[in-house]
């Protein structure tokens, strides 16, 4: 089964609540990719909450996540 978001909802600082393909649904901490290069510009708040959806997390920076990274990265929320 491919694994995508099917909802995400901003909680706060750069926190997501990700609902996945499972049926799962986890908080997932953004923080730790602000320092790599295609995230950096998302550390402007304004531009993080301006977030896309299709099948996993965008940025019009060009900045997205695979749905994987964002499911190891969730916790039980």
């Amino acid at each position: 089964m491919l694994l995508t978001v099917t909802d995400v909802e901003y909680l706060g600082d750069y926190t997501l609540l990700c609902t996945f393909s499972t049926g799962e649904t986890l908080k997932v901490d953004l923080t730790p990719l602000l320092s790599y290069p295609a995230f950096e510009e998302l550390r402007d708040k304004e531009q993080f909450i301006q977030f896309g959806l299709e099948d996993t997390i965008f940025w019009k920076n060009g900045a997205d996540i695979a749905p994987e990274r964002l499911y190891e990265m969730g916790k039980a929320a």
